[in-house]
């Protein structure tokens, strides 16, 4: 098992699913060398798994930070903004959402 988590990485619990047709996503996803993305937050619980190099998720006011490295399991934050940095090396998540049909993975946020 490489992760069973009921709360995110900084500690906030789940909330129960909304009714409504479930949908699963995964997604594989590059970010480049000296990259931070875009502020955003995720609609439903999720989990990164690091593929290969090593990436920063930090909170919206950077407060809450949390390091990944090949082979890490991440539980995302819910209904909170936050982001990830990459430092010298590219990464590759492999991201598995699970959501309700019609809803979106990610919001970006400003």
């Amino acid at each position: 098992m490489l992760l069973k988590a009921d709360h995110s990485w900084d500690g906030v619990s789940y909330q129960p699913y909304p009714n409504g047709q479930p949908e699963i996503t995964v997604l594989k996803i590059t970010v480049p060398p000296h990259t931070a993305l875009p502020r955003h937050t995720h609609p439903m619980p999720n989990a990164a798994y690091v593929l290969s190099g090593e990436l920063t998720i930090e909170n919206r006011d950077g407060t809450l930070h949390k390091h990944l490295k090949t082979g890490d399991v991440l539980p995302e934050m819910v209904n909170t903004i936050h982001r990830g940095i990459t430092g010298d090396a590219s990464v590759e998540l492999i991201v598995f959402y699970a959501g309700m049909r019609g809803t979106p993975t990610a919001l970006s946020v400003k």
